[in-house]
């Protein structure tokens, strides 16, 4: 059992895209700027090996059905750590339900805030099971946002059982900006994975297969016009979930007819991302997404520009 290197620590972990369009339940990628905090401390009213939410906002403090919560006492079993207990601060930056893997993130921070103030002995891939088993009790046991929100950008999903994850890293050289745009809806993941089909035609699979493959040689080659239209290119899960979100097909419109190289939704939903090459293009383009969200949807929306998050959940 290793014994706490720190008193206390702070982590942060990213907000993340999930499915990319074609990649569903297998592709995302960690955005920069948006996140959870966890502040960590030993606490030695807490009773060894178990942890205290001590403080939160508008959820859960019990730690057996907090994102955070279960993700912390996974990792805490992975280490073996039964003669020190913990308190946890989780600071949301990101909305529930907004299709940017809030759950993730409060579990991404955590996982590793346990790793850090035991000396750092778990490797990444350790850690996203851990943040796997609080995945799976909240939106299903899909990595597609808490592997890139620990392991920072671009991640492939190419096995569950046993798992196994391949990093995608997008050429240093290369500019990526992502446009952003939530608006006040709330898509809750299990009505959103409720109206997937459940058969799909060999035509479609054949043709997301081929987008898939597309997005991750744009990835690999920094290709922002490529991954843009593969990333627009969804024949499954797009047409299904978008109807459901009130404008997102005017505003995946107004996107591409702004100049986006792609736009689809992130996640379940309900934010829109888009993506492109410089920021001042990107803010025109939100400002349009926005626009068409009121117009057609009657919602208001809030739109952001943010890069790649190259290093994911960390110390901080």
């Amino acid at each position: 059992e290793p014994e706490p290197v720190f008193t206390s620590v702070k982590t942060f972990a990213p907000a993340t895209v999930a499915n990319l369009g074609p990649g569903f339940d297998f592709l995302g990628c960690a955005v920069d700027g948006l996140g959870d905090h966890v502040t960590l401390r030993v606490d030695p009213s807490v009773r060894a090996g178990e942890i205290l939410i001590s403080e939160i906002t508008k959820l859960s403090t019990n730690p057996l059905r907090n994102c955070a919560g279960i993700a912390a006492i996974a990792t805490m079993k992975m280490l073996g750590i039964r003669s020190v207990g913990l308190s946890l601060d989780l600071h949301k930056g990101l909305p529930l339900g907004s299709g940017l893997g809030s759950s993730a993130a409060s579990a991404a921070a955590a996982a590793v805030a346990v790793n850090e103030i035991f000396g750092r002995k778990l490797g990444r891939e350790e850690l996203v099971l851990a943040g796997l088993e609080s995945e799976a009790k909240v939106s299903g046991y899909h990595a597609d946002n808490i592997a890139p929100a620990i392991m920072g950008g671009f991640v492939l999903i190419r096995n569950y059982e046993p798992l196994d994850l391949k990093p995608l890293r997008f050429p240093a050289d290369k500019d990526l900006f992502f446009v952003l745009v939530s608006p006040e809806f709330e898509a809750p993941t299990k009505k959103m994975r409720a109206a997937l089909p459940t058969e799909i035609p060999m035509v479609h699979h054949v043709w997301n297969s081929s987008q898939a493959a597309a997005l991750v040689a744009a990835v690999l080659e920094g290709d922002a016009v490529m991954l843009g239209k593969a990333l627009s290119s969804d024949k499954v899960v797009e047409p299904t979930r978008a109807p459901l979100i009130p404008g997102m097909e005017a505003v995946k419109k107004a996107a591409l007819e702004a100049g986006a190289f792609g736009c689809t939704i992130s996640g379940a939903g309900p934010t829109a991302v888009a993506v492109i090459d410089a920021a001042e293009k990107g803010e025109m383009i939100g400002e349009k997404m926005v626009e068409a969200f009121l117009k057609v949807g009657h919602l208001k929306s809030v739109a952001s520009v943010k890069k790649l998050d190259k290093i994911g959940a960390r110390l901080v």
